[in-house]
């Protein structure tokens, strides 16, 4: 049976009766092994009973009070920022901007090597003049079309058409010379309008080769700062090399330098498979953002401040019987915008700019072009070129953060070409209003006034899209 191993054993009956108590039975059950964590402990002298505290494990551990939960930990301060080399170390980032400034070398070489092919070929400086004008608004159409086009097609098929027609319009006035001015003036025209999306490249492609926004910020600043390498180092080269050999070797050179530069660009990784976001079919493009107008009409009285100075350089040449300070005030307003553009990258806020940033920055460089209205000898007129210098390039930073926050998703090449064809329209009208003026320091002061007015009281920032710049 089930039971068969538990009895009912009587007990032998005790002094007080012949009758066994019920006490006197017991369950005899066969013994089973005690559980191992449990072990019983001789009963104490307080009874014949233990108490439930006699049992213990031997084999767990005593319990330990939970830890006090831990603070909320405050979040990081933001480290300091990129530096240029911490920007060039990236893949790809150095032989991206050494490509994008030698295939724009021919934009500062390109104006002085027209110039002095023309005089040499027998034509009045005014004639010149015209060419060099004719070259430098002739980007100011052909970028932003070209930059649709890479944010349609992607970026090596604008490039390559934009090269080749620079490198064969230049090399056609290297053979045939200025002689024949209409076929003078299609060249020049071709060879602005070509003009390969290279710089709103780059800049497309900062994001895609840089691990956050703090390192897109400060190669924007390396970006604007290398713009006063072409400008300085181009002229400069020209005028060499006219010198030393011919202003027709100065043009192929220019036409070499666009093709080389472009071929290193375009056939980096990078530009090979970059592609813009999805943009709705809208034919202002880069220009809906009702922001943008005024953005870019202050960025064409910013261009008009420099176009101003090379003439005022001139003038004060001429006035103090100087002539090195015809090249010389040009070059150090440059060498100082470079200077700031490495402090601006050093010193930068931790976050994208504000538009007040903008705004602020914009009235102290139109204040840094009160000194230079004072008649002050040649030292003291470079040393007063610096003030206005430091802040070009931290203000045409910010103003290029601001834009490509401002347009549109799959603008952002066509964007930077607006760019481009405002500043280079305020170098144009600059030098052209200018020189009736007779070359007076008025004329960049009231160009920098009317930029900070413009940021001032029209710019809103309603970004189409976020950006890592801004």
């Amino acid at each position: 049976m089930a039971h068969a191993q538990v009895r009912d054993v009587p007990r032998t009956a005790s002094a007080r009766g012949p009758f066994p108590k019920a006490s006197d039975y017991r369950r005899r059950v066969h013994p089973t092994p005690a559980p191992a964590h449990a072990v019983a402990h001789t009963a104490p002298a307080r009874g014949p009973f233990p108490k439930a505290s006699d049992y213990r494990r031997p084999t767990d551990p005593q319990p330990t009070p939970a830890p006090a939960p831990a603070p909320a930990s405050l979040p990081a301060p933001p480290g300091p920022p990129p530096s240029f080399r911490a920007v060039l170390r990236h893949r790809y980032c150095s032989r991206l901007l050494i490509a994008s400034v030698t295939g724009r070398l021919s934009l500062g070489m390109a104006p002085v090597a027209l110039i002095l092919a023309a005089q040499a070929d027998g034509h009045s400086l005014a004639t010149a003049s015209i060419l060099a004008a004719l070259y430098g608004i002739a980007p100011a159409l052909g970028l932003p079309l070209l930059g649709r086009l890479a944010d349609h097609r992607g970026l090596p098929f604008p490039i390559y058409l934009g090269a080749g027609l620079v490198a064969t319009a230049l090399s056609v006035l290297a053979l045939a010379g200025t002689a024949n001015l209409p076929l003078t003036a299609v060249c020049v025209l071709l060879a602005g309008a070509g003009c390969p999306p290279l710089e709103g490249g780059l800049r497309s492609l900062w994001p895609t080769v840089l691990p956050d926004d703090a390192h897109v910020r400060t190669a924007y600043t390396l970006d604007s700062s290398t713009q006063e390498i072409v400008y300085v180092t181009g002229p400069a080269l020209a005028i060499a090399l006219a010198g030393a050999v011919s202003p027709a070797a100065a043009l192929a050179l220019a036409a070499a330098a666009t093709l080389a530069g472009s071929l290193a660009f375009a056939t980096a990784h990078p530009a090979r498979t970059w592609r813009a976001e999805a943009r709705s079919s809208d034919r202002l493009g880069a220009l809906r953002p009702p922001a943008m107008r005024p953005l870019l009409a202050a960025l064409v009285f910013l261009g008009a401040t420099v176009g101003a100075l090379d003439v005022a350089g001139i003038a004060s040449a001429e006035q103090q019987n100087a002539a090195w300070l015809a090249g010389a005030l040009p070059a150090t307003f440059s060498a100082a915008g470079i200077l700031g553009g490495i402090l601006f990258a050093r010193f930068q806020p931790a976050t994208a700019p504000r538009p007040r940033h903008l705004a602020l920055i914009a009235a102290l460089y139109a204040a840094c072009w009160l000194p230079l209205l004072a008649p002050l000898p040649a030292p003291l007129l470079l040393a007063a070129a610096m003030l206005p210098g430091a802040l070009f390039v931290p203000l045409l930073t910010v103003a290029s953060l601001t834009l490509t926050s401002l347009a549109p998703p799959g603008t952002s090449t066509e964007a930077v070409g607006w760019l481009s064809s405002a500043m280079r329209l305020g170098l144009a009208a600059g030098t052209a209003l200018a020189g009736p003026l007779g070359g007076h320091f008025a004329v960049p002061l009231l160009a920098a006034a009317l930029c900070t007015l413009l940021l001032s009281t029209r710019l809103s920032l309603r970004p189409a899209a976020a950006t890592a710049t801004a």
